[in-house]
């Protein structure tokens, strides 16, 4: 990252960066990981004429740890965007901050001109029994070395799950860097956050601002799922598979994402 601007919200502080000129962009990054997961896209969106701004949601980076205090992921970026002067923005978000998009766009509608939430999660969404299934067969080798206070250990079970084309390969290396470096997300206890009522699930019909779906071919089925749902339920939203990406899709494949994040910014401006 390079320098980062801050600005104060109940309970602590978030980073935060800004860089460009031209139509606002805002980046929000997946659960495990922090805002420099989009270093490949910051320089292409700056080149292609946005101001972008990226930050890291309260938890992870160089923003505040949960205290325990009661707090907003949609209350967060709302103040962010405040605090960098963005009137109006598209929002960009992997997993977690695809979620976190979402939520903000049907909260804030009026402040959201497009929408392209990649891999990403679902206030509400309901995993069939199979998924619960899939899941718990992994979760358990998780939580046991997280009990014997094995973090690295758990940490690498989970990129089996996230990263599953491995780690070797520089992107893949990056991906384990990055969520090594936020090793304090595995016990962050975020019990404390306030989620939208009724969920985003129960509401995709509310999102009037154009919409691009992104799916990662490689991620796991109940997140491919998802991002099923969403496409159906956001009226009119376009869906697109980046083929050879897994959860992290702009870096596992930041060529393929970059072209479909151009061209569908392109699109909607006019």
């Amino acid at each position: 990252m390079s320098e980062m601007s801050f600005v104060e919200v109940p309970g602590g502080r978030l980073a935060y960066e800004v860089l460009g000129s031209g139509p606002d962009v805002t980046l929000v990054h997946p659960g495990l990981w922090d805002s420099r997961t989009w270093d490949p896209q910051v320089p292409v969106l700056v080149n292609a004429g946005y101001r972008v701004t990226r930050y890291d949601v309260r938890g992870y980076g160089r923003s505040s740890r949960l205290t325990g205090e009661p707090y907003s992921n949609v209350r967060d970026l709302l103040a962010v965007l405040d605090a960098a002067d963005v009137t109006q923005t598209a929002l960009v978000g992997c997993s977690m901050g695809g979620g976190i998009a979402i939520d903000f766009t049907l909260e804030h509608p009026d402040r959201v001109w497009a929408l392209m939430p990649a891999a990403s999660g679902l206030g509400g969404f309901e995993a069939l029994d199979e998924e619960e299934d899939w899941w718990a067969e992994r979760e358990g080798p998780i939580d046991a070395a997280v009990e014997a206070g094995d973090l690295e250990r758990a940490e690498d079970l989970r990129l089996q799950i996230w990263a599953p084309l491995g780690t070797d390969d520089p992107a893949g290396r990056l991906i384990r860097d990055i969520a090594f470096d936020n090793l304090h997300e595995i016990t962050m206890d975020e019990s404390a956050h306030e989620e939208l009522d009724p969920p985003a699930s129960h509401r995709l019909g509310e999102i009037d601002v154009p919409t691009l779906v992104v799916i990662a071919e490689h991620d796991p089925p109940f997140m491919r799922r998802t991002g099923d749902l969403i496409a159906l339920g956001v009226l009119g939203a376009h869906k697109l598979t980046i083929e050879g990406a897994d959860h992290v899709v702009n870096l596992r494949q930041p060529e393929a994402f970059d072209r479909a994040m151009l061209g569908f910014l392109a699109d909607a401006r006019y």
